[in-house]
């Protein structure tokens, strides 16, 4: 069998023309699949960006509320019956909300406003500059240092802006895991102050971040949070949530599965027709085989060996060209959102084994049918 598999790996390697179609093919389906399944799940990764922030263990809210950018504003009482009830341990509010600031040089940016509890600052981001305690001074504010950080100006400890004739200053420069999907710089502050400084409607709270006594304790949460009338969801619930929203309800997914759907018709076209080239063009030398007493078995694993070893250079080879891509990109846009997960490696594996199925089925078939005769008759 190594003997037949090494003329297998001349017979192809030695055409270079139809080699380097069928990798070439591959190679381009590769890298659709993965660039376009790696732009959906930066998207995803985005869209949950603040509950990944912020890091509570429960969130709670409307149940009306499907993605972390389009809140409904909660009263007030349901602040104090979340503190009340068995297995809490803590509750605290959180203000999310958008705003226009202007700038030293009398420009005007849009931000997004964390409003974090003014007792305890929960949901409070790690400080690259600064002193945390200082958010408590007077216009104190957070910026987050990250791919909008330059449309504020780059601003450092002691920059003054104004927000809704308010004058604002910057006490800390903060890191976070997660960048924001939709292009605004982030800035933190005390829940009172985000009210104060940001128009309101009759409720303020956005959600209310829970803190369970145990693990045990979350499902009885869930269930009193229920009988008001609202929905406590743990952090992993709320991003899948969120994950849901964009793939379901808005054209974001359904954009991205049309064009990876395109790119596996793609490399599966180009692959079968140049492979099926190839096998005829070989026909001769597998009759040969054939004729001096190559099994069947035989030259079905010649024929798989080439689909296979073609398939798995071509995957290497796009995944590659993708990642050198990506990594290009975000040096000139730090902002691209497109991210390589296992989940995009395994869909990418899964097609390109796909491919050479279907190429080695069309091969296989051609070559099964010939007779010795009809290659020497010729």
């Amino acid at each position: 069998m190594n003997g037949s598999l090494r003329i297998a790996y001349k017979l192809l390697v030695n055409d270079r023309g139809k080699f380097s179609a069928l990798l070439i093919g591959i190679t381009f389906a590769v890298f659709l699949m993965v660039q376009m399944t790696s732009m959906f799940a930066g998207i995803l990764d985005r869209s949950s960006a603040m509950v990944t922030n912020i890091g509570a263990s429960i969130w709670v809210m409307d149940p009306a509320v499907n993605n972390a950018s389009s809140t409904i504003p909660v009263p007030d009482y349901l602040l104090d019956a979340l503190r009340s009830m068995e297995g809490v341990r803590f509750a605290v509010p959180l203000y999310t909300g958008g705003a226009l600031v202007k700038l030293k040089d009398g420009t005007y940016q849009p931000v997004s406003i964390l409003g974090l509890d003014d007792t305890s600052l929960f949901g409070r981001p790690k400080l690259e500059k600064g002193n945390i305690q200082d958010l408590f001074g007077e216009n104190a504010f957070l910026v987050v240092h990250d791919a909008e950080y330059s449309k504020l100006g780059n601003p450092d400890v002691g920059t003054e802006f104004e927000l809704n004739d308010h004058r604002g200053i910057i006490v800390g420069v903060a890191d976070v895991a997660s960048n924001g999907l939709f292009g605004v710089p982030t800035l933190y502050t005390t829940y009172n102050r985000a009210i104060q400084y940001v128009p309101t409607t009759r409720f303020t709270t956005s959600f209310v971040l829970v803190e369970p006594k145990s693990p045990q304790a979350i499902a009885g949460i869930k269930q009193q949070v229920a009988g008001l009338g609202y929905i406590a969801l743990t952090k992993d619930e709320f991003n899948q949530r969120i994950a849901d929203f964009y793939k379901y309800q808005t054209g974001v997914g359904t954009n991205i599965l049309m064009m990876t759907i395109i790119s596996f018709i793609v490399g599966l076209s180009i692959s079968g027709q140049t492979f099926y080239t190839f096998i005829l063009e070989n026909l001769d030398k597998f009759g040969a085989l054939k004729a001096i007493g190559a099994r069947g078995r035989v030259l079905v694993g010649m024929i798989l060996f080439q689909a296979t070893f073609t398939a798995l250079t071509g995957y290497g080879l796009g995944v590659g060209l993708c990642a050198v891509l990506i990594s290009l990109v975000r040096l000139r846009i730090p902002d691209y959102a497109a991210l390589i997960t296992y989940g995009n490696l395994t869909l990418a594996f899964g097609m390109v084994l796909l491919i050479a199925a279907i190429s080695s089925y069309i091969g296989v078939r051609r070559v099964l049918r010939i007779e010795p005769f009809e290659i020497f008759r010729g």
